[in-house]
């Protein structure tokens, strides 16, 4: 039941938008193994100055392009899956639409299944 906020500076086409939401949306359900039209993303333009990810934390090499991905899902998956997350949507980002893999940053947020609702004004227990 993952939910994915991505954000990506301003200016990038309709379809560069949607290849990254198919690329997150692919890996969710290959590797984090979400079921199939299991998709809720939001993904969202902001101005180059509102978003801010520093240029050289962890030793990484970032840029002005750097996109942000988090994830808020079941608690559950193991870290090799989470590794193999974050790889597989870095590498499909670099592949597919040229971004860097150092400008993709990834948060996970693990949450108990009472903590959804789908709609009709109820929890998702099942």
């Amino acid at each position: 039941m993952p939910f994915a906020r991505i954000d990506l500076v301003a200016g990038k086409s309709a379809e560069f938008r949607r290849t990254v939401g198919e690329i997150v949306y692919g890996a969710i359900v290959e590797i984090l193994r979400a079921p199939v039209n299991d998709r809720f993303q939001v993904i969202t333009e902001h101005p180059e100055d509102d978003l801010i990810a520093d240029e050289t934390f962890f030793g990484i090499r970032r840029t002005k392009g750097c996109i942000f991905i988090q994830l808020t899902l079941n608690a559950g998956r193991s870290v090799e899956q989470k590794k193999d997350f974050y790889k597989a949507v870095a590498t499909g980002l670099n592949e597919r639409l040229g971004v860097r893999i150092e400008d993709v940053f990834i948060n996970m947020v693990e949450a108990t299944k009472e903590n959804w609702s789908f709609g009709n004004g109820e929890a998702q227990l099942a």
